[in-house]
């Protein structure tokens, strides 16, 4: 009985805290970077002074590099936290970003585009 009690508490741990989403693959286009997860995560956006920082209650595996907006490189990194995942983008001018996500093919694809102020 004991043993039964405590599997039923155990699934009704995990339906009332699933998981976090993890971030599956990125890709790197002119202008945006393009997030897979497995599912939605949870998102904060903030823009202070010109940096774009997203912060993703998800998990997965650090990665950085760079990428062009309008002409322009920018650098970009993504580093775990105690929160989940922080999307740092940097560049020598001030920056603003705009996010979409969608469902696709079972997986959340997030847009983050970005562009000079």
């Amino acid at each position: 009985m004991a043993i039964f009690g405590l599997l039923i508490g155990l699934m009704i741990g995990r339906l009332a805290n699933p998981e976090p989403a993890h971030l599956e693959n990125i890709e790197v286009l002119p202008g945006a970077i393009v997030l897979w997860f497995n599912d939605e995560p949870r998102l904060h956006n903030e823009e202070v002074q010109g940096t774009v920082a997203m912060l993703f209650d998800a998990t997965g595996a650090p990665a950085n590099g760079r990428l062009l907006v309008d002409g322009k490189p920018v650098t970009w990194r993504i580093q775990r936290s105690d929160e989940g995942l922080v999307l740092t983008v940097v560049a020598a001018r001030a920056l603003r970003a705009e996010s979409v996500g969608v469902q696709r093919d079972g997986r959340w694809r997030l847009v983050v585009s970005l562009a000079q102020e």
